[in-house]
């Protein structure tokens, strides 16, 4: 959805980290590398901030702040390459605005700053920027890294793009105002949330098609699968739950309840490396909920910040992280006491992260 947080329109090039005030364009060098790589010790956390238009590094060791980076304009979705050499992010110049807004009273969209920008882990730059289609906002990877699964939130529309020529192979129109996208780990299909229409759109990666369409709840978010690829499960936004869906019936085989809808607002889920526990960000209601995937059930939970919005776990699958949104930081959880041990500053509303070794 076009979130409710208040616009800030930053420049699309990333800034040199040497202070320099102008910058090369995005297909050009962009700075030279960073103290990133130097710096951190251990794994690195790469947030994504929607209003301020950077990307933050962050040590998920020492959670402290290592870099903060502009990298173009409202930039959410976030996800590496299958060798985490590579970072792809998404980048809209559609103005934010939320459920319900009068559209006509925002400014105009500038589908020049549209894009998925390629982030190059070892040089610590943006190398290029692709085309995503219209508005961007989440993405996921095909098994074999080769293509992009994009999210165009203002047509209603999935698109598909070729990674190394940057070209767009198709756009198939979908239910409307689409999110999040996931490739199930076998490859075989690609889930696309459709908020508005309450529905899931599955995609074919062979023929470039959707093939099915099925309801799933009120305004879905994102999707997790299980690694047989058999069950998904996705979160409700509206109804304060997530759905458990058998994938070869495409039918909901169980709703999970979080709490009350409208107080627990699920935005994304995340299965464990073991699959034994879903993830579960709850936005306005603050915390993670954890879901034991036998029983179906919750089975804890934790309070991390403001709108908790994008979750990541540490390579060892030991540590949670959160994107805060109105805190503007990110949580770290200890699994094992369920407790948060730290957090560290990020920039303006955070919204998608990842972990790097």
């Amino acid at each position: 959805m076009r979130n409710t947080r208040h616009l800030v329109l930053s420049a699309s090039l990333l800034v040199a980290l040497t202070g320099c005030k102008s910058a090369p364009k995005a297909e050009a060098p962009a700075a030279p590398a960073g103290p990133t790589m130097e710096t951190a010790k251990g794994p690195r956390i790469y947030v994504t901030n929607e209003v301020s238009g950077e990307l933050t590094v962050i040590d998920a060791t020492t959670m402290k702040q290592l870099e903060q980076l502009k990298i173009g304009t409202r930039p959410r979705g976030i996800h590496p390459s299958p060798d985490g050499k590579t970072l792809y992010i998404a980048l809209s110049g559609t103005p934010i605005g939320g459920p319900g807004v009068d559209e006509s009273t925002l400014p105009p969209s500038d589908h020049s700053k549209d894009g998925i920008g390629v982030f190059d882990v070892a040089q610590n730059k943006l190398v290029r920027t692709i085309p995503g289609g219209s508005d961007p906002e989440n993405f996921d990877l095909s098994k074999d890294g080769k293509k992009l699964y994009v999210s165009n939130e203002d047509e209603g529309a999935v698109s598909i793009i070729d990674i190394e020529s940057g070209k767009i192979d198709a756009t198939q129109k979908m239910g409307a105002q689409p999110e999040g996208v996931k490739t199930s780990p076998d490859g075989s299909f690609v889930y696309v949330t459709s908020e508005a229409g309450g529905n899931i759109s599955v995609l074919d990666p062979k023929s470039g098609k959707i093939t099915a369409t099925f309801p799933v709840g009120h305004r879905p978010r994102n999707v997790a699968f299980t690694p047989d690829s058999k069950t998904a499960y996705i979160n409700a936004e509206n109804d304060g739950t997530v759905t458990v869906v058998d994938v070869a019936r495409k039918k909901i085989t169980k709703t999970i309840e979080l709490g009350k809808p409208g107080e627990v607002k699920p935005m994304f889920v995340l299965m464990s490396p073991d699959a034994t526990k879903l993830y579960t960000s709850t936005g306005r209601g603050g915390k993670v909920v954890v879901i034991d995937t036998k029983t179906q059930t919750p089975v804890g939970d934790v309070a991390v910040g403001k709108r908790p919005w994008g979750i990541a776990l540490s390579p060892d699958g030991k540590t949670l992280y959160t994107a805060n949104g109105p805190s503007n930081d990110v949580s770290a959880v200890d699994l094992a006491t369920m407790t948060v041990t730290a957090k560290a500053p990020s920039g303006g509303s955070p919204w998608g992260l990842v972990v790097l070794p």
